[in-house]
């Protein structure tokens, strides 16, 4: 774990440069506006080690699979998020010689990123190999306001020297993906120009045929004397060079203005003239004006999602990172565009969605977002239904039995791993539950019969025929799968998987039941040529004979068939320095260790917890949370709301802190790939859901609030069925308002509250 970033309640603060930790700041400082973003990447050439990454959203190139073994149902291809073109680049030449942070003496570095206003700035001295020292501060910001624009403001200041200077503002889309398997250039120049003016590259991808036209215009302020200008272009490259002179001591501030423009949006021959025209219209506005409009847009986004933590600086700084990327990374504007596992910081990973944007990402946007953006995200697995069945098809599955993919950016799978790919099928209950879980927090009823129960029908398919009747047990079983738990695969009866099956098969019926006879449902029925009892009668039947695995001895669930024949032991017995375990133990002594990479059990537990008491919470909690190493992002969350849920608060906010501070800290070692998007939402989770106990049963609000012992009080804000809520709590009260113009009943310790329109409701802690 490292601990460089500076605590401050509202920004994300580096100071001095150390070129070890180089790649992890570029993904920590990493900008997005929902349509395109970046690694934190210096302006000017830097020659040490860097992670170049600029990222189009919904852009991505069909990577051929590479594996060893060509295994019947692997997907052709793996997504990657593409590396687009490089526009933040001003290389910069000062009396002969090259600015490069590698090659100079560095002080007074900072490094800055206001989450409250959405801009990265950073500033630092350089004594050049000459001698000669220069003063930059630069400030950089993706808009929120004008989402296909991003600016820059470079200042330079020559400390001890005059003389002519070069710079050279320039887009190159010569880039590369870092994780291309043959070192392939995924992009092909369309055209371009370098002109004195706006200059562009228009370029598209192979195979996929998307078509992005970056363009941008510069401009020279201050202490600086003209004396000529030139452009250059090279294959997917232009640039603009102006010479002028320079004095010491007095500076001059290089304003770069840029826009991203997708065939996703515009037509193929309007891209060119889209981009000069956003462009221009940033170069009209001017910077200042730019940055205002843009603080005001993250202004709005705060006023909805922000919270407030006082007497917890750290706690206070981690929550907002993670809230900031959230926001940054999905605007809920777009159905086709999702919430990929590094957002705009990186392109590990591939694909654009996980089963991370319905077991996490969704609670997030659900409280924080207007309702459509929720609605969006649930309609996007609708959309990609017929591909789901598809992929079951590849797989042997019948009848419109849909299997969704595991990785994917147009519905279709694109993850080669076989113990993921064809065995880590839970993902299709997290996408049932996410259609339960948006029609109970919004009260969409209507949602189920229109688009839910579709998808519904085709994943119960799946489930009906993958179990079997074991003879054995005299029950149905469900062999060779993954769980959440990835560091065991190929396992049978994984208890959370089945326990997912069951209740989507349930939940299908229910809404069979509650639609039967009415027309809608008899023209889906047809549409799915739905066999009635025949199908149905199979489910209820699964449902009352499927085996879950349960020790009665110890109390707990079984994580899967033979889990108690593991060396069991906690985590605390690892030798110190081996871990994170991932990065130094063979994979073979992993999957036959006991360690769990993240909630499994657990997981199934924290979705169903009131379908068991306490104690059984507790058993199961002490058993499996000992034995688990936190390795996935996406673990201390759920152990953070259920070590809540059972009082411990000190565990509850150890977990949190683990999940609010996870990049910033590099707990993992792996930041350097890119922030933990996804997992971001997971923090949100542990504060409202573990903290503030939210829950949401029977389309009615439950808070069970408690106070970390060192927190003086937080606050946060919700949007519930058209009301806005402020929920604070204090030493000895929690306080929740109601901002709107319609009175709320709610549950607070599970009594009943009266919150009237505009009134606010004051609770004993």
């Amino acid at each position: 774990m490292k601990n460089y970033i500076k605590h401050d309640p509202w920004s994300i603060i580096e100071e001095g440069f150390v070129p070890e930790y180089n790649q992890i700041s570029e993904s920590i400082f990493s900008l997005g506006n929902g349509m395109f973003g970046q690694r934190a990447n210096f302006e000017e050439k830097y020659s040490g080690e860097t992670l170049l990454g600029n990222y189009v959203a919904g852009v991505y190139y069909p990577d051929k699979t590479r594996v060893g073994w060509w295994k019947n149902g692997y997907p052709e291809y793996f997504a990657k998020v593409l590396n687009a073109a490089n526009w933040v680049g001003i290389n910069i030449n000062l009396a002969g010689e090259e600015l490069d942070l590698a090659t100079a003496e560095v002080s007074n570095f900072r490094r800055e990123l206001n989450m409250k206003e959405g801009w990265l700035k950073r500033s630092f001295e350089a004594k050049l190999p000459s001698g000669n020292k220069v003063k930059v501060e630069a400030t950089r910001f993706c808009s929120m306001a004008r989402t296909k624009v991003g600016a820059i403001a470079y200042t330079v200041t020559p400390l001890n020297f005059s003389g002519e200077a070069q710079v050279t503002p320039y887009v190159d889309f010569d880039v590369m993906n870092a994780d291309s398997n043959y070192d392939e250039k995924f992009w092909v120049e369309q055209e371009k120009e370098a002109d004195l003016e706006f200059s562009y590259v228009l370029a598209s991808t192979k195979k996929t045929d998307f078509w992005v036209a970056t363009g941008m215009e510069f401009s020279i302020e201050g202490a600086w004397t003209q004396s000529a200008k030139s452009a250059v272009e090279r294959e997917k490259y232009v640039e603009v060079t102006e010479t002028g002179t320079i004095e010491e001591g007095k500076s001059f501030t290089i304003y770069k203005y840029a826009a991203n423009i997708s065939s996703m949006y515009f037509d193929k021959n309007e891209l060119v003239n889209v981009c000069k025209q956003e462009v221009e219209g940033a170069v009209t506005a001017g910077f200042d004006a730019l940055l205002q409009e843009h603080k005001d847009a993250w202004a709005s986004k705060w006023e909805k999602s922000d919270i407030i933590i006082e007497g917890d600086v750290s706690a206070q700084q981690g929550i907002r990172f993670n809230i900031f990327q959230l926001n940054q990374t999905y605007t809920g504007e777009d159905e086709r565009l999702n919430i990929g596992p590094k957002g705009f910081t990186g392109e590990k990973y591939g694909g654009s969605t996980y089963w991370d944007t319905e077991a996490y990402c969704l609670a997030f946007y659900l409280a924080t977002s207007d309702q459509e953006v929720a609605k969006n995200l649930v309609l996007y697995r609708y959309k990609h239904l017929q591909k789901a069945i598809e992929n079951a098809e590849k797989l042997g599955f019948k009848n419109g039995a849909a299997l969704y993919p595991m990785v994917t950016m147009n519905g279709e799978e694109c993850h080669n791993e076989w113990e993921i790919t064809f065995e880590e099928i839970h993902r299709n209950g997290a996408i049932a539950y996410a259609i339960f879980d948006y029609i109970n927090y919004h009260g969409d009823e209507d949602y189920l019969i229109d688009y839910g129960l579709e998808v519904l029908i085709a994943i119960s398919r799946f489930w009906a025929q993958r179990v079997h009747w074991s003879k054995n047990k005299g029950q149905y079983v469900m062999h060779g799968v993954t769980g959440p738990n990835e560091y065991e695969n190929n396992v049978n009866n994984n208890w959370y998987t089945s326990k997912m099956a069951l209740w989507t098969l349930e939940y299908t019926l229910e809404g069979l039941a509650k639609y039967e006879g009415t027309d809608k449902l008899n023209a889906l029925l047809q549409k799915l040529n739905f066999k009635g009892a025949e199908e149905t009668e199979k489910w209820e039947d699964i449902l009352e004979n499927m085996y879950l695995g349960y020790d009665e001895e110890k109390g707990v669930f079984l994580q899967q068939d033979g889990f108690l024949d593991k060396d069991l032991m906690p985590v605390g017995d690892i030798a110190a320095g081996e871990r994170p375990i991932n990065q130094n133990w063979s994979w073979d002594r992993i999957l036959r260790s006991c360690f769990i990479k993240q909630a499994d059990t657990l997981q199934g537990i924290y979705l169903f917890e009131d379908e068991y008491d306490l104690e059984t919470i507790e058993r199961n909690f002490d058993f499996y949370e000992p034995m688990t190493v936190h390795e996935s992002s996406l673990s201390p969350c759920v152990h953070s709301i259920l070590a809540a849920k059972l009082g411990r608060k000190e565990k509850a906010y150890e977990m949190y802190l683990r999940t609010a501070r996870l990049d910033l800290d590099d707990y993992n070692n792996d930041t350097e790939d890119g922030c933990h998007t996804t997992s971001m939402a997971g923090t949100w989770m542990s504060f409202a859901k573990g903290f503030a106990g939210m829950r949401v049963r029977n389309g009615e609000l439950y808070f069970n609030p408690f106070l970390p012992d060192h927190w003086d009080g937080y606050s946060f804000k919700i949007k519930f069925r058209e009301r806005n809520l402020t929920i604070a709590a204090r030493k000895g009260e929690v306080e929740i308002s109601n901002e709107s113009a319609e009175a709320l009943k709610l549950y607070v310790f599970d009594k009943a509250r009266e919150v009237g329109a505009n009134a606010s409701v004051k609770v004993a802690m």
